[in-house]
């Protein structure tokens, strides 16, 4: 009594959902737009601090910048933590 359902199970298992992710967009570049911002944001702040928390402050507003986060979004990270 052979059938075909005798055969080892060939089936693959279902396909694992994949994460809806968002391609990156970072480059490594910033935007000649985003490059404005950042200076003109840096005008604003940087009158109040030393060269170094200038330069510690510019670099991780470049950071996240590159990551695609507004100048807005970018300073409020780095001001709560």
């Amino acid at each position: 009594m052979s059938s075909y359902n005798d055969a080892p199970d060939t089936q693959s298992p279902p396909p694992s959902p994949k994460k809806e992710s968002k391609p990156k967009a970072s480059s490594g570049k910033m935007s000649d737009a985003q490059k404005k911002a950042l200076t003109k944001h840096m005008d604003k702040v940087g009158k109040d601090m030393s060269a170094s928390e200038k330069k510690s402050h510019r670099m991780k507003m470049m950071s996240r910048m590159r990551k695609g986060m507004s100048v807005a979004k970018a300073h409020k990270d780095i001001m709560k933590k």
